[in-house]
């Protein structure tokens, strides 16, 4: 059985086709598109007009892939940029008209969820663990071990809700930094006190800017080919105090940082160093799977038997 999943992040839609069968999940076709759902008012819960029409031009072209491979099931998710804009059921309203694309709005919550079970699909949770995914609209923290999650929580701190928030300058002056590690300090109090309560030993980063990260990091290995890697803590310190410091030309010029991330890279590195610094983590490791291959490992154990309706 064929299966499609569209992922409608914040900046990036996302389509990956799978053949699934009772020995698991096969990936034949995945292709993205920076959509930025999210850009200039995401703060004001509004998908502005031209951000509405790329990304209903974009689910007709995933609409036609789908087609051409033939997928029997089509699961469509939207998370932060969908679920908090005032416009967000137009937008799901004119997808089903336009696109032929039924779109499911997930809460943060189920969010978390779905990430977790991409993330366990790797193989990569051994310990106790904390996987953050830094997306857009918000960014999604488990702690969990190889079982299941212990705990979980969204938050509406994504990058791009930070940027459009507080990045003024360039580079990115003491101020602005300040005002987001002060909103950040104020916004996550309850997961130190879950950090606390389970002791994860590893940082996972859930794809996004964790796999900018790891390109940036590990030279010779090819992110598009692995689904995790473990990082070096000390070598991603220095390469965030690089990022932090540098100017929008000077990232733009840098291998490996996609025109995408160039400015949002930033926010992504000063959340990640936060929740190292502030939660003691040692140890770090990168999973290149993430919400989209939850939702498919999701439908590869419904497809199980004992497991239909």
């Amino acid at each position: 059985m064929k299966a499609a999943v569209i992922d409608l992040g914040t900046n990036t839609f996302h389509l990956i086709i799978s053949e699934i069968s009772p020995a698991g999940v096969d990936v034949i076709y995945k292709t993205n598109v920076p959509v930025r759902l999210g850009e200039g008012r995401i703060n004001d819960n509004v998908i502005i007009p031209e951000a509405f029409e790329r990304g209903i031009r974009t689910l007709k072209e995933f609409r036609d892939k789908i087609d051409e491979y033939g997928a029997a099931v089509v699961r469509a998710i939207a998370t932060s940029a969908v679920r908090s804009a005032g416009n967000g059921a137009d937008f799901v309203a004119a997808a089903a008209e336009r696109a032929g694309i039924q779109i499911e709005v997930i809460s943060g919550e189920d969010e978390a969820a779905f990430i977790f079970t991409g993330v366990k699909a790797t193989g990569v949770i051994k310990d106790t663990s904390l996987i953050m995914d830094i997306g857009g609209g918000s960014t999604e923290f488990i702690i969990c071990n190889a079982d299941g999650y212990l705990w979980k929580k969204s938050y509406n701190i994504g990058a791009a809700r930070l940027m459009q928030a507080y990045f003024h300058s360039d580079p990115i002056s003491a101020e602005d930094e300040q005002a987001i590690l002060h909103r950040l300090s104020s916004e996550l109090p309850d997961l130190k006190t879950a950090y606390a309560q389970y002791q994860p030993k590893v940082l996972i980063g859930s794809a996004g800017a964790f796999e900018t990260f790891a390109a940036m990091l590990l030279e010779d290995t090819d992110i598009k080919n692995i689904s995790s890697a473990a990082l070096d803590t000390a070598a991603y310190k220095e390469l965030a105090k690089k990022l932090i410091r540098s100017t929008h030309a000077e990232r733009a010029a840098m291998p490996d940082l996609i025109s995408l991330r160039v400015d949002m890279i930033v926010i992504a590195a000063l959340i990640t160093s936060y929740v190292l610094k502030e939660l003691d983590l040692k140890a770090m490791s990168l999973s290149t799977y993430d919400l989209k291959m939850g939702v498919l490992y999701s439908i590869f154990e419904d497809q199980k038997p004992g497991n239909k309706d």
